[in-house]
Order: C-alpha cells, then sequence, then structure tokens
C-alpha cells in the first residue's frame, strides 16, 4: 500500500489525494490562499503558511484572522481524507476557535482532526501552532463542514429524476 493508499471514512479501501494534488487545487482554483497541505491521512492533515507582514500585528503577532484561515483551510484538507476525495463544494458549516496565548513565529501550522463523518457533515478539531512549538497551541478551533447532497443522478443511477435540469450546480439541504 502507497502512503496516500488508506481506508477513508466514506469508503473501503481509498486512493486519498495527495498533498501535491490539493496544492495544484488550491492554487488553480483558490489563488489567494497560501495554505499549503503538508500531509493527509483518513482522519487528519496538516497544514502550513508563512504568513506575510499584512497577517501581523504590532508587537510581532500573527493576526486572529490569519489562524482563522489557517484551521479553516487545514479542516476543508482533512475532510478530503475523510471522503478519500478532492471535494471543492464541501463548504463550512460552522467553525468556532479559541485563542489560548499570543501567536509569534516564521511559520504558522494547523493539524486537523476527523471527530465525526456522516453522510453530510464533518466534524473536526484543529490546533495551530508557530514554528516547533506543537506541544503549545495558540489556538484550538473545532468546526462542521457539510458535503453537496448528490445529484438525482448519483442517488438514481444514470436515469435522471424528471426535476432534476441539465448543469444545475450542486444543492445543499
Amino acid at each position: 500500500m502507497t502512503s496516500n493508499e488508506r481506508t477513508s471514512q466514506h469508503g473501503d479501501e481509498a486512493t486519498l489525494p495527495t498533498p501535491a494534488e490539493i496544492n495544484e487545487m488550491r492554487r488553480t482554483g483558490f489563488p489567494g490562499s497560501g495554505i499549503e497541505c503538508v500531509e493527509i491521512g483518513a482522519r487528519y492533515a496538516l497544514a502550513k503558511v508563512r504568513p506575510d507582514e499584512t497577517s501581523i500585528r504590532p508587537g510581532g503577532f500573527i493576526a486572529g484572522p490569519t489562524q482563522f484561515a489557517m484551521a479553516d483551510g487545514v479542516l476543508w484538507y482533512a475532510v478530503f481524507g475523510a471522503i478519500g476525495r478532492i471535494e471543492p463544494m464541501a463548504l463550512t458549516s460552522e467553525l468556532s476557535i479559541r485563542f489560548l496565548r499570543p501567536c509569534v513565529g516564521e511559520v504558522l501550522w494547523g493539524r486537523a482532526t476527523i471527530d465525526a463523518a456522516g453522510r453530510r457533515n464533518i466534524v473536526g478539531t484543529v490546533h495551530v501552532w508557530t514554528d516547533d512549538n506543537d506541544a503549545r497551541p495558540s489556538a484550538i478551533a473545532q468546526g462542521t463542514y457539510v458535503l453537496p447532497s448528490p445529484s438525482p443522478q448519483e442517488r438514481t443511477g444514470p436515469i435522471a429524476s424528471t426535476n432534476s435540469a441539465p448543469g444545475r450546480r450542486a444543492r445543499f439541504a
């Protein structure tokens, strides 16, 4: 078994997306985000970002919104591991964060672990820290992602339901 073949939450043996595949999707689909996926498993993801000068508050502190973005981004990546595929339309349903201490450092890290995964909702916890201080997180977040509902074709097979329209976007119930 290769490093990216593991059991996902939503399948038997699933080939997980690699960090390179996730980062390519992020670069092309979401070029404003610099949060790099470093590692992914069926129940976790690890990411990092080097904050720029716009992310630093007076005193050298990494801004709260930057830490929040890290929590949201790495949890999104962990969802990909939990479902065994990249799903750009997985959306944040809820995310809360607790800032524990000032965040100072060169590299901001986040590790998301999946707490529960259902058909439509995936709940996870994220620890955010800087540099090599993973034992002293600056913030802890918990959030829920919602997966798009399957199209009528995915629910019933190749025959389309009478109320589906070609080209219709994913629905969120």
